[in-house]
């Protein structure tokens, strides 16, 4: 077998091996945050739910640890899930409606003894197509465990982060419920 042959052949299996250990050492997210209770003060507009990034950053990225996936289209989904179920809004979706709510997230985790978990959401309400009304900012951090070895490692204090994170968003936007309900009339 000819050098060049040999040297093609050990780098596809050492490519190979090195797809097929990534591909294990993934973390896939999937959250779904529940509403505590039904809102006080409803909004009797439609909303449209954007979620143009979900920016993930830190413990992650070093050499030998596990990948975390958590896309944008699950923290969409699950913002609109949970609004749904709190009944904030007369009806909620990813589709044009009388508002939309604009989301941006950063979620940084650190690792000193456990891991820590910060999330980020900067957010912005206003009708769709015209300027945001307000801006929203909400920071939770929530601290995992010291060691990342299976999804659920990561998954549940993403999830406990999400709901605090949420729940304090949506306070403050019901808490301006006048503000978004003269908004189209």
């Amino acid at each position: 077998m000819s050098g060049d042959r040999l040297l093609r052949q050990s780098s596809r299996i050492l490519l190979s091996g090195l797809l097929l250990l990534s591909w294990g050492c993934v973390h896939r997210i999937h959250v779904t945050p529940a509403s505590p209770a039904v809102s006080p003060n409803t909004i009797g507009q439609s909303l449209n739910v954007v979620v143009p990034f979900l920016a993930v950053e830190g413990a992650d990225h070093r050499p030998g640890i596990a990948l975390l996936d958590w896309p944008a289209q699950d923290l969409r989904s699950s913002t609109i899930d949970y609004i749904q179920s709190r009944r904030t809004f007369a009806s909620v979706g990813d589709r044009p409606a009388d508002l939309t709510l604009t989301v941006k997230a950063w979620l940084t985790m650190r690792s000193r003894g456990n891991y820590r978990y910060s999330l980020r959401l900067e957010s912005a309400l206003g009708p769709s197509g015209n300027q945001p009304v307000k801006s929203y900012l909400v920071e939770k951090e929530t601290v995992g465990s010291s060691v990342r070895w299976i999804t659920s490692s990561d998954q549940a204090p993403i999830a406990e982060a999400l709901q605090a994170a949420l729940d304090d968003l949506l306070a403050q936007i019901e808490a301006d419920y006048l503000l978004y309900s003269k908004v189209l009339h």
